[in-house]
Formats: C-alpha cells, sequence, structure tokens
C-alpha cells in the first residue's frame, strides 16, 4: 500500500515570534508621526526598515527616501534610519542644518556605544558582518581607524592584527546566532585574548526568529519566509530553516510569488517573517496556502516579546508641543 506525500494529511505551521520587532515598529511609527506632525515631506535616509511594502506604504504618505544627504534640501527634516548611522553622517546634517530624527534602534546603539568605549581604551574592534549592510557602515563609522570587518568564518585565517594590543569583537545585531559564534570561536582560537562585549550583540528579536523556526524545520516540506531580499535577518531566517532540516525554503515578498511547483507533493509548509514585516503579508501567504488546500495554521510559539521602545526623543518634544496648542 503506497503512502504517497500527496494522501498525507496537511500541516501548516506559524512561527511565533514572527515580524515586527521593536526596533522595526519604532522606526515605522517614527515616520508616521513624523508625517503627522510636521506635514509632507520629511525625507528619510536609506530605508527605514528594509522591506519593500512598508517603504512604498510610507512614500505613499508623503516619506521620501534618499541614499545621502545630498538629496535633502537644506534646512529639511530627516528620519535615520532603524540601523544607525556614523557620527560622519550626523555631522554632515549639523553642517547642512538639517532638522534630524534619529530613529536608529536602540540595540544597535548599543553596539554603537560598545565600540566608542573599546575605541577609547585603544582596544582593536573586530566587527562581524556583512560589507555594504547600512548598519555595518554605521558601527564602523563609530571608530572606523580601529575596526576590522570580519564577514565569515573562514575570513579569520586572514588576518593579521596586533597580537601586543587588546582586541574585542563586536557584531551586527540582525545574523545568524550560530555562524556569528563559529566566526567568534575561530577568532578566539587564533587572538586567545580576545575580549567579548559586555552583552551578546545579536538583537532578542533575531534569536528569538531563529529559534522559531528551528522548533519546526525538520518537520516542514517548505518553509516560506516572508521579508524582502536587502532584509538580513530574513535572509538568514532561510539558511536557519534549510540548516535545520527544512527540505526547501524560499524568501518572498508577497504571496503572489509563492510558485506553484513549490507547493507540489508537500504536506507540510512552515511559515515565518522577517522582523520589518507587517503581519498583512504573512496574512496574505496563509490566505493563498488555504485556497491551495492546506489548512488553517497552528501557530507554535518559542516565547512572548513584550518589549517596547519609546519614539525618538526630539520627535516625543514637538509632538507633546503640539499637543499643547489644542
Amino acid at each position: 500500500m503506497s503512502s504517497s506525500v500527496d494522501q498525507m494529511p496537511k500541516r501548516v505551521i506559524l512561527a511565533a515570534p514572527r515580524g515586527y520587532c521593536a526596533g522595526v515598529d519604532r522606526a515605522v511609527v517614527t515616520v508616521e508621526r513624523a508625517l503627522e506632525a510636521y506635514g509632507a515631506p520629511v525625507y528619510v535616509r536609506k530605508q527605514i526598515v528594509h522591506n519593500k511594502h512598508v517603504v512604498e506604504t510610507l512614500e505613499n504618505q508623503g516619506a521620501i527616501f534618499v541614499d545621502e544627504l545630498e538629496s535633502v534640501p537644506e534646512g529639511a527634516r530627516v528620519v535615520f534610519s532603524a540601523h544607525g548611522v556614523s557620527p560622519a553622517v550626523h555631522r554632515e546634517a549639523a553642517t547642512r542644518e538639517l532638522r534630524t530624527i534619529d530613529a536608529t534602534c536602540p540595540l544597535v546603539t548599543k553596539v554603537h556605544r560598545e565600540a566608542q568605549r573599546f575605541a577609547t581604551k585603544d582596544v582593536q574592534i573586530l566587527l562581524i558582518g556583512h560589507a555594504g549592510h547600512e548598519e555595518v557602515e554605521g558601527t564602523m563609522g563609530q571608530a572606523p581607524e580601529q575596526t576590522t570587518l570580519v564577514e565569515r568564518p573562514e575570513d579569520v585565517d586572514a588576518l593579521d592584527l596586533d597580537i601586543t594590543r587588546p582586541m574585542a569583537w563586536v557584531s551586527q545585531t540582525t545574523l545568524s546566532v550560530d555562524e556569528t559564534m563559529e566566526t567568534v570561536q575561530r577568532l578566539r582560537q587564533k587572538y586567545p585574548m580576545l575580549q567579548d562585549p559586555p552583552s551578546d550583540d545579536i538583537c532578542y528579536a533575531t534569536q528569538n526568529r531563529q529559534q522559531a523556526v528551528k522548533q519546526f524545520a525538520s518537520q516542514c516540506d517548505l518553509v516560506i519566509v516572508v521579508g524582502s531580499r536587502n532584509s538580513s535577518n530574513s535572509v538568514r531566517l532561510v539558511e536557519v530553516a534549510l540548516e535545520a532540516g527544512a527540505k526547501a525554503s524560499y524568501l518572498v515578498d508577497y504571496d503572489t510569488e509563492i510558485q506553484p511547483e513549490w507547493l507540489e507533493g508537500v504536506s507540510t509548509v512552515g511559515v515565518t517573517s522577517g522582523a520589518s514585516v507587517p503581519e498583512e503579508l504573512v496574512d496574505g501567504v496563509l490566505q493563498l496556502l488555504l485556497k491551495k488546500g492546506f489548512p488553517v495554521a497552528e501557530e507554535e510559539r518559542l516565547t512572548e516579546e513584550n518589549l517596547t521602545f519609546s519614539l525618538p526623543p526630539e520627535l516625543r518634544r514637538d509632538l507633546k508641543a503640539t499637543a499643547h496648542k489644542y
């Protein structure tokens, strides 16, 4: 008697936590409230968060996204993205008399402060992260002369650092936990004097989303990760799902990107989303799966997330002043 996959009962497992983290929520609300308080346009340096849908939605509300400050008119209002910026960007904004609102995630700011503290003590800084990512550029900029970027464990062999000076590592907040610790172990084998940062730099939300996927990936024929291709934490979720035993995993911005052949012969589908993804995009994927004959999703919850961050102080001040007028 044959038992093909098509005859097996179908399941959809929905990861929790998923989607928006506290830093993303704060950044997106910052742009929305700035538009309410000051009116359009409000300029935003880089994408406020790495999600195509979120950026397009804010553009429709009057936000103007620019790559560099030179595209912002002198004296205009500009929001710095959740990924953070270097001191040089702050100086440029001050020179051009731009009115800035800093929406840097507080957990990224924590890494910046760690780098600054190490720099003041003349410690060589090894930054684990991906070249070209905005967060990495912002962190490198805290102490560029003392910081060396390490992208992968295998890059450690080529390093040639001064072993007579102290050294310490920090990391991009949205990396794979496992790969980062593998890089740290390789660094420590080569440089036993390597210091740890005061606390783990990979953010709670990144860790929780990866752990939630690890819980069920081995049961899945397919894991669909909702997120944009320039979102580091979303890309990592695909890698984590595959490493944890999923037979296949794909990244999509929208349910319309799901290919029919992905679902052929599939009985169990896992669904999750990156930390910059609104829940409505996940709902779209679940609705598509229902139309394709899959059942209502079962949520598997790893942990509760209750952390919230207050809005940037400069915006809170102006919102309070506006409220007092009425």
